[in-house]
């Protein structure tokens, strides 16, 4: 009789659980769920697609590292050598068709593999700071940006006065005319961990060796509804393109929680190795069609900081891939231009 009332107690327990992370015990408290429905269009989501960065193009290549950063992290893929690695660069978008020229975030997925078996994945995007400081309030701007009220935005701003910052870059900032001119940054926080136990809050960015060309979004949209693709394509079919990997250490007082927050610029930075681009690969149905850069994958020697926003996206990029790979039926297996 006890052992049945305490396996009946584990159940209800697990019940709770299950029922509280879902939110059913709190309608008000975001959820996956939630998130990932916000950031669908009006019409719905794109079937069988990210629900976010839905459009984008792979690509292979090596993780080149220089050896630095060994002492900031005991993780092997900062020991001297080359890693694979498996990328994505794309749109900030759900829609896997727009036009580039409407889309103002770029983003770079990443995943390097070392001997040992350890991955890292990361999903990073250009600017140099997040539009909000919490994931609610993400969700909120989601919320904003798809209401049918002409007030909502306004509303929004009057409550997030940490939007401006985001919307004077994406205002004033220059648009460049490749991927491969675009630096791609963390913005969130990680914590590293060195072979003496010793650890340190980190950014990192990946700064791109190809020269920055300013082109205005006019002038991009003249250029084809799907340009940074081709012209990432023929770039990397003329030789590696290039971007190095720098590492910047927080200072002790410095918000390592609120990604809306640069870091000063003369904080100390390390230069830790060279991502090369060597080859762009299919999108549809290529090596990237079932990967989930997860940002809390991390080998050893790198783990999460009290940045909340790591988590809330593994939550919500799992809730992504779940939908998207039960639609795989409704996933265009033939696709156009570069993708093909």
């Amino acid at each position: 009789m006890l052992s049945l009332i305490l396996i009946g107690c584990i159940v209800g327990i697990v019940a709770i659980a299950f029922v509280y992370t879902a939110g059913w015990l709190s309608p008000n408290r975001l959820t996956p769920a939630k998130l990932v429905a916000a950031l669908a269009p009006p019409d719905g989501p794109a079937l069988g697609h990210r629900r976010n960065h839905a459009k984008g193009i792979c690509f292979t290549g090596i993780f080149e590292s220089n050896g630095a950063g060994v002492e900031l992290s005991k993780a092997q893929v900062f020991a001297s050598g080359q890693y694979p690695v498996l990328g994505r660069f794309n749109l900030a978008t759900p829609n896997p068709t727009a036009a580039d020229a409407t889309v103002r975030v770029r983003g770079l997925g990443l995943q390097i593999k070392t001997p040992n078996g350890e991955v890292w994945r990361m999903a990073m995007i250009d600017p140099p700071i997040f539009p909000v400081s919490t994931p609610q309030g993400f969700y909120q701007l989601l919320e904003a940006s798809g209401s049918k009220d002409p007030d909502a935005m306004k509303n929004f701003v009057g409550q997030h006065s940490e939007f401006a910052a985001f919307a004077d870059w994406a205002g004033k900032a220059p648009w460049t005319s490749s991927y491969a001119q675009d630096r791609f940054n963390s913005l969130n926080s990680f914590t590293f961990a060195d072979a003496a136990g010793t650890n340190r809050i980190v950014r990192w960015s990946f700064v791109p060796a190809a020269q920055v060309v300013a082109i205005s979004p006019d002038e991009l949209a003249k250029r084809g509804a799907d340009y940074l693709e081709q012209e990432i394509a023929d770039r990397v079919r003329s030789g590696p393109q290039r971007w190095t990997m720098a590492v910047t250490i927080a200072n002790p007082g410095d918000p390592t929680a609120d990604p809306t927050k640069a870091w000063p610029s003369d904080r100390r930075t390390v230069e830790v190795g060279t991502l090369i681009v060597k080859q762009i690969e299919a999108e549809a149905d290529g090596p990237c069609r079932d990967i989930n850069f997860d940002p809390t994958i991390l080998p050893s020697g790198i783990t999460t900081s009290d940045d909340p926003f790591p988590a809330a996206r593994s939550a919500a990029y799992s809730r992504s891939y779940n939908s998207r790979t039960a639609e795989a039926a409704d996933y265009p297996h033939t696709a156009s231009g570069v993708t093909q």
